[in-house]
């Protein structure tokens, strides 16, 4: 399978170094926003294909799928680009940042009928697959999510700690991540969203602290923290309280409420959310099915994230 990539920075690499464990794909092309370090990129992968055009990319022979990992405001407009080219995408979270937008890519991806898929990477990580298989086999049911994501940016600086060239967001990029997690784990509607942002930054624009709530239609509760102020720890942590145990999810590491801990070495082939990510993709393409964390089947978080902006907006 001949894949290209979008998006030479950090993220990118996270997916370059999964796909290294995955057989019988190989990244023909890499796109980034100037040439020269996407062809540093590419030499330290060998990839021996860079440009700065996607179009470019999507055009080399034989490609099959695109993976794009470029920032948030182009992922709706680059992935219709890639299915309407006829190829089969997987975006970086966000999938939008506008619940138009995602509706938009929704439509190619029906109109289509092509794999796209949204990298929710916290339906893959093998914690919140340990969780997820309990609810499955009916030992567990989730009351309440206690979410806290957090970050010390205040300069716009990306995971590398080099200059991003777009702005982060909490609500649209980081609340994704737990607002999807939380409708897949509880596997219900949403029917109470309530959202509160503290002061933007100066320069940004961008809120800086963000508090949600959200509620199921029976009465399953996630309370959401989120800050780009907090100096250490960083990172999300996730305590699932259930009618039958509490879990405590950090990445890749999952102990009790107790913090005893849980081995997860065994619930799936890897133990790097990103890879298992890509392999997903990778396989639906094959198999011709719905891949997990489809767009259609993330949609519902973005509905809520819409309102949950519509919320905020009133409030400003």
């Amino acid at each position: 399978m001949k894949v290209i990539l979008a998006g030479a920075g950090a993220f990118g690499e996270k997916h370059l170094d999964g796909i290294r464990s995955i057989d019988g794909v190989e990244v023909v092309s890499l796109v980034g926003r100037r040439l020269e370090p996407t062809r540093a990129v590419a030499e330290k992968y060998g990839v021996a294909h860079a440009t700065t055009e996607l179009g470019e990319a999507l055009a080399q022979p034989g490609v099959d799928a695109a993976i794009l990992c470029t920032p948030t405001q182009m992922h709706a407009a680059q992935a219709i680009e890639c299915m309407h080219a006829g190829k089969h995408v997987q975006v970086e979270i966000p999938l939008a940042d506008s619940w138009a937008d995602a509706q938009a890519v929704s439509a190619k991806q029906k109109e289509t009928g092509l794999v796209a898929m949204v990298g929710h990477t916290r339906r893959f990580n093998p914690s919140h697959q340990w969780v997820h298989n309990k609810i499955k086999a009916g030992e567990l049911s989730i009351q309440q999510m206690d979410v806290q994501t957090y970050f010390f940016r205040r300069q716009n600086m990306n995971a590398k700690g080099e200059p991003r060239s777009w702005t982060d967001h909490l609500l649209w990029h980081h609340a994704a991540h737990t607002v999807d997690l939380f409708q897949y784990q509880t596997g219900e509607k949403v029917i109470v969203a309530n959202a509160v942002e503290g002061l933007p930054h100066l320069d940004l624009g961008i809120a800086m602290d963000m508090s949600i709530q959200l509620k199921t239609e029976t009465g399953k509760i996630l309370t959401l923290s989120l800050s780009f102020n907090n100096d250490g720890p960083l990172g999300t942590f996730f305590r699932y309280i259930c009618d039958n145990g509490t879990y405590i999810a950090r990445y890749d590491d999952l102990v009790t409420g107790r913090e005893e801990p849980i081995d997860v070495s065994a619930v799936d082939v890897s133990m790097n959310g990103i890879e298992l990510q890509d392999r997903e993709f990778f396989a639906a393409i094959r198999e011709g099915r719905e891949p997990n964390s489809s767009v259609g089947k993330v949609l519902p978080c973005y509905e809520t994230l819409h309102q949950l902006e519509q919320q905020l907006n009133a409030q400003s």
